[in-house]
């Protein structure tokens, strides 16, 4: 790439994510959250797509995926939610390998954290992708472009991905669907509704505990393997 398309193209990346968050690219989502509510298929269609191309330009994962809980539900939001973002983060990974590689690499190229990983990456691929999706080292953002750069296969990282990030985006699918949940309990009046939010906080505390567990020993797993590296 010669040094003004680079620009051409971390000025695009770039605008897409100011105007992400400049707009309300949250009120939208939630838009189309509630109107997925109601459309069957063609609603699930467009808030995968909306999920997909928001993660491509750095809108914070979180969003989306309260937004999945809110529309369908903690199940099927899982459902939607969980392909959706691996698919959103192998898109962003398959960008910064080809067209936003030298981009990505003078953003986070440069990291020592970066290489460290790589160098792990190079014993144990699998466990590191894994770990490093449960843990906070690199937002979930960044750390699609980022491993990009390192020498990850595709298959391996599209599985560590999925495996990594499903406790939590459980969490947020959960702490999503409880906001419909809220409301059908205020309008019931109470009754069988207080047992149904009763389960849906007991489950929240649940995931919420496990994927708290889940990151702390990653963090502690990834430490040692990054030392060993270094």
């Amino acid at each position: 790439m010669t040094k003004r398309r680079i620009a051409l193209v971390g000025l695009l990346v770039a605008g897409a994510a100011t105007a992400a968050y400049a707009l309300p690219v949250a009120g939208w989502i939630t838009a189309i959250a509630a109107r997925a509510r109601n459309t069957g298929p063609l609603g699930v269609a467009m808030f995968f797509a909306a999920y997909v191309i928001s993660t491509v330009a750095f809108l914070p994962g979180s969003i989306l995926t309260l937004a999945a809980g809110f529309a369908f539900g903690p199940f099927w939001g899982l459902a939607v939610a969980s392909p959706a973002s691996v698919c959103g983060a192998t898109c962003a990974f398959l960008l910064g390998r080809t067209l936003l590689r030298d981009w990505a690499a003078a953003r986070v190229g440069r990291s020592p954290r970066l290489k460290a990983v790589d160098g792990a990456i190079g014993r144990e691929a699998f466990k590191i992708v894994v770990l490093l999706r449960l843990s906070p080292l690199f937002p979930f953002n960044v750390l699609n472009y980022a491993l990009s750069l390192t020498q990850v296969r595709l298959r391996t990282y599209v599985l560590a991905s999925f495996l990594g990030m499903l406790p939590g985006t459980a969490l947020y699918v959960y702490l999503g669907a409880l906001a419909p949940a809220a409301a059908e309990l205020s309008s019931a009046g109470g009754g069988g509704g207080s047992a149904r939010m009763v389960l849906y906080v007991g489950g929240l505390a649940a995931t919420a505990a496990a994927a708290t567990i889940a990151a702390r020993a990653a963090r502690a797993a990834l430490k040692a393997s990054l030392q060993e590296t270094a």
